[in-house]
């Protein structure tokens, strides 16, 4: 089980280039990636898409990567001469218009856009091939800090379960009483109605009529099933949204149980039970 809220950053300097990977996740429905990255290093955003869309299933990513080349050679550089020839006459001019004497040194020069100009482009699978090691790095990273807040959360969603299932072994406990309350306010109706005359075959109809409508064995079997199936499912990698589809079932056959009760007993275990399976659902929100 690991948790949908992550964080992992990691330098990077490798062949001429520095910067960082940072990875962050927030609880989110579905699988939302979100990439900040240079515009010069945009042509391997797919690389990093399908890096992280194969290894998460749902949850807001956000990945940053800063990268800047700390070599420049002779043809990652442009010396525009003739822009440069341009803008020292017209400073020139400039001069003689304000009645200088004065001519534009190279330091000015060289400040202006486009005189010189850095390509900052980068060869794409080069590129990848040198970050492919960090991104590595920076994953398990994240993975490690969403699996330790997820042990977290499993214990948490452990307990809860514990305690519903303890209140399902005590409804199943009055199940039978349960029954003999039916079976008693039948008879009691009877008698009520005929005295000591009544006919018991009579009664047995009735309690049986009564008891297909109001008996809650089917729906304590569905929930031991359903409390299996939790417990199979929680142990898979991405299981949080399974584990959610399953506690609403859950929840319906709980209500069933409230619905039929006629027992205090049984009243309070569901209040307990129904209390357990939303404060499960609760943590299942930060779930993959």
């Amino acid at each position: 089980m690991k948790s949908m809220t992550g964080f992992a950053h990691r330098t990077i300097s490798a062949k001429g280039f520095l910067g960082s990977i940072t990875l962050k996740s927030y609880n989110n429905r579905f699988f939302d990636l979100s990439l900040s990255i240079p515009a010069s290093a945009s042509g391997i955003e797919p690389n990093i898409r399908e890096f992280l869309g194969s290894r998460i299933s749902r949850g807001k990513i956000e990945c940053t990567l800063r990268l800047k080349k700390t070599e420049a050679t002779l043809d990652d550089i442009t010396m525009n001469f003739q822009s440069a020839k341009t803008l020292t006459e017209q400073l020139r001019n400039l001069a003689l218009a304000c009645g200088l004497n004065d001519t534009p040194s190279l330091d000015v020069l060289t400040r202006f856009p486009g005189v010189i100009e850095l390509n900052t482009d980068i060869d794409e699978s080069e590129l990848w091939q040198i970050l492919f090691p960090t991104m590595e790095e920076t994953w398990r990273e994240f993975e490690e800090s969403r699996i330790r807040e997820g042990l977290a959360t499993q214990q948490n969603i452990t307990n809860q379960m514990n305690r519903f299932t303890s209140k399902l072994d005590e409804i199943e406990q009055n199940a039978g009483q349960l029954e003999q309350l039916v079976h008693d306010q039948i008879t009691a109706r009877f008698k009520e109605l005929l005295g000591d005359n009544y006919d018991e075959s009579r009664v047995l109809q009735e309690l049986a009529v009564q008891l297909v409508r109001l008996t809650i064995n089917e729906e304590i079997q569905r929930l031991k099933a359903h409390i299996s199936a939790f417990k199979a499912i929680a142990a898979e990698p991405s299981c949080g949204k399974k584990l959610d589809f399953l506690c609403q079932e859950m929840n319906r056959e709980v209500n069933t149980i409230g619905s039929k009760n006629m027992l205090v007993a049984v009243s309070l275990a569901v209040v307990e039970m129904k209390d357990a399976l939303e404060n499960i659902r609760e943590q299942l929100r930060n779930v993959e």
